[in-house]
C-alpha cells in the first residue's frame, strides 16, 4: 500500500514539511535544559486500520499538530518518512511487512526524527525490541486520544514514553543484566556482541535472533563465533551457562 500524503495545500507538500519546522518551543514552551519543541509537530502516522488512522490524525490535529503522511504497511512507512522527514513517527507494531523493523530503518535513516511506537496489546519482549530498534516510546491503542498530543510533544522533549505496566519489567530487566554487562565488560565484548549474547540466553535460535536484531542469520553465526572465542567456551550452552552464572 502506497503512502498517503495528506493535501493540506503548501503545508502538507513535502518541500513547505521540511522548510515549516521551527526552531522556537511549541505552544506550551519547551522544559528548560530539554530540545525545543516545533511550534508545528508533524507527524507520520502508519496503522493497519484505516479507522485508527483517521482517529489518530483527528485527536493530533484537533490539538494543532499536523498528520503530514498516513501508510499502512512498513515499506509505506519507510517511503514516506524518509519524502517528508516528520519531526515524529507513529508506528503501528503489527504494520503489514514489520513494525519494529520499519522502525529500525526510520531510525537509521532519519536519527532526528523521533519514532514511537502504537500496540494493540503487548509485553516486555516487544517493548525491548522497539527500543534496540531505535523507538522513543511505546504506547498502547487504548489511551485516551486526546493526551495523544501531549505525550508525543513530551517524546520531542526527550521524554520516553512508557506504559506504566511495562516499566516495572524494564527496570527488572536492567537490574537483573547487571551480571551479564560485568561478563561483557571482562570478556571485552562489543556492543552487538553482548546483544547477541543477551538472545543466546534467552534460548534463540540463530534465525530468532537475526530477526530480533534485523540482520542476516550468517552475520548472527559470525557474532556467536566471536562471542565463544573471546569466552574460552566450546558452544552455545556453555555460553549461557556463563550468563546464568554471572
Amino acid at each position: 500500500m502506497r503512502a498517503m500524503t495528506l493535501d493540506r495545500g503548501s503545508a502538507a507538500s513535502p518541500t513547505s514539511v521540511r522548510s515549516s519546522r521551527k526552531s522556537g518551543p511549541g505552544p506550551g514552551g519547551s522544559r528548560r535544559g530539554s530540545p525545543a519543541v516545533p511550534e508545528l509537530v508533524q507527524v507520520l502516522v502508519a496503522d493497519r486500520s484505516p479507522a485508527m488512522r483517521l482517529g489518530v490524525r483527528l485527536a493530533l490535529e484537533s490539538d494543532g499538530c499536523l498528520v503530514c503522511a498516513a501508510a499502512g504497511d512498513a515499506s509505506a512507512a519507510v517511503e514516506a518518512a524518509v519524502r517528508v522527514r516528520p519531526h515524529l513517527c507513529l508506528l503501528d507494531a503489527d504494520l503489514p511487512g514489520g513494525g519494529i523493523a520499519a522502525v529500525a530503518e526510520i531510525s537509521s535513516m532519519l536519527p532526528g526524527t523521533r519514532v514511537v511506537v502504537f500496540a494493540d496489546s503487548g509485553g516486555e519482549a516487544e517493548l525491548f525490541s522497539a527500543l534496540r530498534a531505535g523507538a522513543s516510546g511505546y504506547l498502547f491503542k487504548y489511551i485516551d486520544l486526546t493526551r495523544l498530543p501531549v505525550t508525543l510533544r513530551r517524546v520531542l522533549e526527550g521524554e520516553p514514553a512508557l506504559p506504566r505496566a511495562l516499566v516495572a519489567g524494564l527496570i527488572a530487566e536492567l537490574r537483573n543484566g547487571e551480571g551479564e554487562r560485568r561478563l561483557a565488560i571482562r570478556y571485552k565484548l562489543t556492543r552487538r556482541e553482548f546483544e547477541v549474547l543477551e538472545l543466546l540466553s534467552e534460548k534463540l535460535t540463530t534465525a530468532e535472533i537475526a530477526q530480533r536484531l534485523f540482520v542476516a542469520k550468517v552475520t548472527v553465526r559470525t557474532h556467536i563465533a566471536a562471542i565463544l572465542k573471546k569466552l574460552g567456551v566450546q558452544d552455545r550452552e556453555s555460553a549461557i551457562r556463563l550468563v546464568e552464572e554471572s
